[in-house]
C-alpha cells in the first residue's frame, strides 16, 4: 500500500560545507512511500491524489533518519558514570557491565531497550560495538531484524588487558565472528562489522585474525578505536613497540580501508593522517565522550583538508546523550574551541547523508532520494517552551535548524519511521 507523509521536507544531495547548492526543501512537501521505500519526494500538491493514505506532520520538519556510526550496545547502563579518564573508566564501569552480556536473557532485554532509545531520539541506523560474547551480537541483530531496522554491529574481539569474564581468544573471536557473519551479514537490513576493540585489548595474534576476517569478507565493515587519549596512545605503543605509530598497528594487520571506521582519531600524527587518506579509512568524531572523558578536541578541518571522510557519533556510554541533536550541539562547541565552524545545514547533513557517506551506504540511507529506505525523523523546532520562545525570532530554515541543534533532544522528535513504519510510541 502506498502512503503519503506530509510536512516540511528537507534532505541533502551535497555537503553544505563545500557548496551552496546542497539541499532540497519543500515548504509543503510530501514523501510517497511503498513497501518501506521512497517512491517520490516533492511538493504535496504534485503527489497528493484521491484515496491515497496520508499522515500530516505539518508544520514539523521531516528529514532522513539520523545515523549514529559509533555506539556501544553494552554500555547503555554505563552512561553518566562519574569521574574518570578513558582507561580508568573502562576498568571501573564498562568492563564489569559488559560481562553481564554473556547472559542471553540480559542481552535480549538490553537490545530492546537499546533500540528503543535510538528510535526515541530519531536514530534509525547505528554502528554498534557489542560485548565480547556472541550472545550480545545475536540479541542485537535479532531485535533490529524484527524491526526491519538497518544495523551494523559486531562482537568485540578482546583477548587481554581486561577482566577475565570478557576475554576471548584469537581463535574463538575469529570463529564467533565468522559464524555471526554467516548468520547475520546481509540478513534483511543487518550488516556485520569486524570489531577488534582496540590495540590495547587485542594481541597481535588476534589482530591478525581480525585482518584475516577482513580479507575473507571485504564487504564487512571494520570498526575500532584510534588515538582517543594520550595515556591510551602511550600504553598502546608500549604494547606494540615495533609500530611506527598507533595507526601502523592496524595497517600492519590489514585493517585499513574504505569500510574502516576509526573512532575518535583525535591525536593523530602527520603520517597517520596521510595513510588514513590514502587508504580511505574513516574517522569518527565523538564529541560528548571526548569532552566527558577529557580526551581532546577533534580537528575536523585538518582531516577534511587531507581528504578524510569523517562521521559524527554519540559514543554511548562514554558519550553523554543518545541524541544526535545534542551530539551536534557539543560538536559545534568542540569545533569552536578549534577555531572552526559548524553551520546548521552542515550539521544536519553530517548526521544524515554525511554519516551515510562515511559508511558507504548513501544509496540506501541518509537521503530521501527515490529508492532509498523510508527511514525518517520528524522534528519540531518549537518542542519546548524555551525553543518556541526562541523560534519566534527564527526567520530562516537555517535558524530553525540551529535551534534544534543547540536546544533540541528527544522532546523535539515527533516521530521516527523505519522502513515507512512509525516507531516512536510516546
Amino acid at each position: 500500500m502506498q502512503q503519503l507523509i506530509r510536512g516540511r521536507v528537507l534532505d541533502f544531495f551535497a555537503d553544505p560545507s563545500e557548496t551552496d547548492l546542497s539541499h532540497r526543501y519543500h515548504e509543503d512537501g510530501a514523501i510517497l512511500v511503498q513497501d518501506g521505500r521512497i517512491l517520490a519526494v516533492g511538493d504535496h500538491t504534485d503527489l497528493a491524489r484521491d484515496g491515497l493514505s496520508q499522515i500530516d506532520h505539518r508544520p514539523h520538519l521531516i528529514l532522513p533518519g539520523f545515523i549514529d556510526p559509533h555506539i556501544h550496545f553494552p554500555q547503555l547502563q554505563v552512561i553518566a558514570s562519574w569521574g574518570a579518564q578513558l582507561l580508568d573508566w573502562l576498568n571501573t564501569y564498562t568492563f564489569p557491565a559488559e560481562a553481564e552480556f554473556g547472559d542471553p536473557s540480559h542481552a535480549a532485554r538490553m537490545a530492546d531497550l537499546f533500540l528503543g532509545q535510538l528510535l526515541a531520539h530519531g536514530t534509525t541506523t547505528a554502528v554498534a560495538f557489542c560485548s565480547s560474547h556472541r550472545t550480545s551480537a545475536e540479541a542485537l541483530f535479532a531485535a533490529a531484524h524484527a524491526r526491519d531496522m538497518a544495523m551494523i554491529a559486531g562482537k568485540v574481539m578482546m583477548d587481554r588487558n581486561a577482566i577475565p569474564a570478557i576475554h576471548d581468544t584469537a581463535q574463538s573471536a575469529y570463529d564467533d565472528s565468522k559464524a555471526l557473519i554467516e548468520t547475520w551479514h546481509g540478513q534483511g537490513r543487518q550488516r556485520y562489522a569486524i570489531t577488534p576493540r582496540f590495540a590495547i585489548t587485542s594481541t597481535p595474534e588476534q589482530l591478525a585474525a581480525a585482518g584475516a576476517l577482513a580479507a575473507e569478507h571485504p564487504d564487512c565493515h571494520v570498526q575500532t578505536h584510534l588515538s582517543e587519549n594520550r595515556d591510551e596512545i602511550a600504553y598502546t605503543l608500549s604494547l606494540h613497540p615495533q609500530a611506527r605509530d598507533y595507526l601502523d598497528i592496524y595497517e600492519t594487520h590489514g585493517l585499513l580501508g574504505r569500510k574502516t571506521l576509526l573512532g575518535h582519531s583525535i591525536h593523530l600524527e602527520t603520517r597517520e593522517i596521510a595513510r588514513m587518506a590514502e587508504t580511505g579509512s574513516r574517522a569518527v568524531f565523538c564529541p560528548t565522550s571526548n569532552l566527558f572523558l577529557g580526551s581532546g578536541l577533534f580537528d575536523e578541518r585538518r582531516l577534511r583538508a587531507a581528504g578524510i571522510v569523517s562521521g559524527i557519533a554519540t559514543d554511548i556510554g562514554g558519550g553523554t546523550s543518545w541524541s544526535m541533536l545534542q551530539t551536534l550541539n557539543e560538536g559545534y562547541k568542540v569545533l569552536q574551541m578549534r577555531g572552526q565552524k559548524l553551520h546548521p545545514l552542515a550539521a544536519f547533513h553530517w548526521a544524515t547523508r554525511g554519516n551515510a557517506l562515511a559508511l558507504g551506504l548513501e544509496a540506501e540511507i541518509g537521503t530521501l532520494a527515490p529508492g532509498s529506505a523510508a527511514d525518517l525523523v520528524v522534528l519540531d523546532p518549537r518542542a519546548t517552551p524555551a525553543m518556541a520562545l526562541r523560534a519566534e525570532r527564527a526567520a530562516t530554515l537555517a535558524e530553525e535548524l540551529f535551534i534544534l541543534q543547540i536546544m533540541g533532544d528527544d522532546r523535539a522528535v515527533v516521530q521516527t519511521y523505519v522502513a515507512g513504519r512509525p516507531m516512536k510510541t510516546a
